[in-house]
C-alpha cells in the first residue's frame, strides 16, 4: 500500500524553517523529530568483532601456526598485539558503520534517485510530511505551508 505525502517546495530557507516550526507546533507531523541513531551500537559491535578477530588471529599465528622462540620469551606476547588490535578495531568498526548506514538508507549502486521536488539538490528546499487518512490534517498542512511562503504544495503517493 502506498503512503500519501504532502510536499511543499520553498525558495528560501527561512520560510521553510518557519513552516517546519508551525507544522510541528500544530501537531501535523513530527517535523524532523529525528530519533537517536542506532549506528553507534553497530560501530561498537563491529569494533568488538574486529578486536576479537585480531586477538584470535594473532594468538593462533603466534602460538599454534608459527611459534618462534625469541630469547626465551613466551609465545603469547599479548602486549605486541596491541597496535594491530587497535587498528583492526577502528577499521572494522568504520567499515561496519558505513555498511550499516548504506544498507539502512537503501543506498546501493544503480539505485535511482527519489527527489521530492525537482531542483531540491540545487536551490530549492522541500518539506515532506506524512499525510494521514484524515483529510483535515492534509488541508491544515497545505494551508500552513502556503501561509509560510511555499512556492508549490502538492499531494503525492509513494513508498515510505
Amino acid at each position: 500500500m502506498a503512503d500519501r505525502f504532502v510536499v511543499g517546495s520553498f525558495g528560501e530557507q527561512d520560510a521553510m524553517l518557519a513552516a517546519v516550526a508551525t507544522l510541528r507546533g500544530a501537531g501535523v507531523d513530527q517535523a524532523m523529530g529525528v530519533r537517536r541513531s542506532r549506528l553507534p551500537f553497530v560501530t561498537l559491535l563491529a569494533g568488538l568483532g574486529g578486536l576479537c578477530f585480531a586477538l584470535a588471529f594473532q594468538y593462533y599465528t603466534a602460538v599454534f601456526d608459527w611459534p618462534l622462540d625469541v630469547g626465551g620469551k613466551p609465545e603469547n606476547s599479548t602486549l605486541a598485539f596491541v597496535p594491530i588490535c587497535f587498528e583492526l578495531t577502528v577499521l572494522i568498526g568504520g567499515l561496519g558503520t558505513a555498511g550499516a548506514f548504506f544498507l539502512r538508507a537503501r543506498l546501493f549502486p544503480g539505485k535511482r534517485e527519489q527527489l521530492p521536488v525537482l531542483g531540491v539538490t540545487n536551490n530549492v528546499f522541500a518539506i515532506v510530511t506524512y499525510a494521514p487518512p484524515e483529510r483535515n490534517d492534509i488541508e491544515l498542512a497545505r494551508r500552513i505551508m502556503i501561509e509560510n511562503g511555499a512556492d508549490e504544495v502538492e499531494e503525492r503517493e509513494g513508498e515510505s
